[in-house]
């Protein structure tokens, strides 16, 4: 375990370090240094539990608050000013604990008999695809991939969003649509796409048992969903049913019901409708 972090010596937001870590605040800086940055004390902790994180910047008010992470912290930690640690979060109330992670390079090549999949095309918000990430984790999904032009998973409010779900299952990023659906069907899921125009909902899929094997979600963009062709791509459509007079669910509370229904019939072997068969957490 390493001493306390000294409170002297602390580096400004001009240093080497510093501005370097400062510059993944970029799609094309994290994709070139091959590194993108992780804000507050459970998305830290989480990477550092993961092997994830390559160094740590304190700043020096934050320093003595999360003393115990620090001296557990495996990697090279930085004292630097409240300003350079203002400088390196994205936050209005920054936390002054800012790590740097190494970016993941994840394929769907590489899962291996997935139950559960999340696939996001074309998600444009990164608060709602942080979310996915978290629900998709809580549900116990076998790995989050996003593809299409859209929004980059490893950015700052992304992150955070997902409350150190990136460091639990793999986050996947992949250009081509037809791709990704080749992948996953290649290793035994079945692709269901969400449309709000469907002639069939959640429900009746859960009591035919429909969900029951492997399965990947097909996401769409916010605002307009999926479009022709990614509803093409997939084996059904399925919509969540609204039964108030709210015009449609958001994309992040969205794909949780349809995770969540996915868990609990895989668990039970069915729908799942009695409460019983299967092991697993409870929610």
């Amino acid at each position: 375990m390493r001493p306390p972090v000294p409170v002297s010596g602390a580096a400004g937001p001009r240093s080497a370090r510093v501005s370097a870590a400062r510059r993944l605040k970029r799609p094309a800086q994290r994709r070139e240094q091959g590194s993108f940055l992780v804000e507050g004390a459970q998305a830290v902790g989480a990477a550092l539990a993961a092997g994830a994180l390559v160094e740590l910047f304190v700043g020096v008010s934050a320093a003595a608050r999360h003393e115990e992470l620090l001296r557990a912290a495996a990697v090279p930690v930085r004292l630097v000013t409240d300003e350079a640690a203002a400088g390196l979060s994205e936050t209005i109330t920054p936390q002054g604990l800012v790590g740097v992670a190494a970016l993941p390079d994840h394929r769907v090549a590489e899962l291996a008999s997935p139950r559960l999949v999340a696939v996001c095309v074309g998600a444009s918000d990164p608060g709602n695809a942080g979310t996915v990430i978290r629900s998709a984790d809580a549900a116990g999904a076998d790995a989050v991939v996003f593809t299409g032009v859209g929004v980059d998973p490893f950015g700052g409010k992304c992150v955070r969003s997902s409350a150190g779900s990136h460091f639990h299952l793999p986050v996947i990023v992949e250009g081509r649509l037809a791709d990704t659906v080749a992948g996953l069907r290649a290793r035994g899921c079945q692709i269901v796409a969400t449309a709000g125009t469907a002639p069939r909902d959640l429900d009746d899929a859960v009591t035919a048992g429909e969900l029951a094997g492997p399965t990947a979600w097909l996401f769409g963009n916010e605002a307009h969903g999926l479009d022709p062709a990614g509803l093409a791509a997939a084996d059904t459509a399925i919509r969540v049913p609204v039964c108030g007079q709210a015009e449609s669910l958001n994309l992040a509370v969205a794909s949780a019901l349809c995770l969540y229904a996915s868990a609990r019939a895989q668990r039970t072997g069915r729908s799942g409708t009695d409460g019983t068969g299967g092991g697993g957490r409870r929610w």
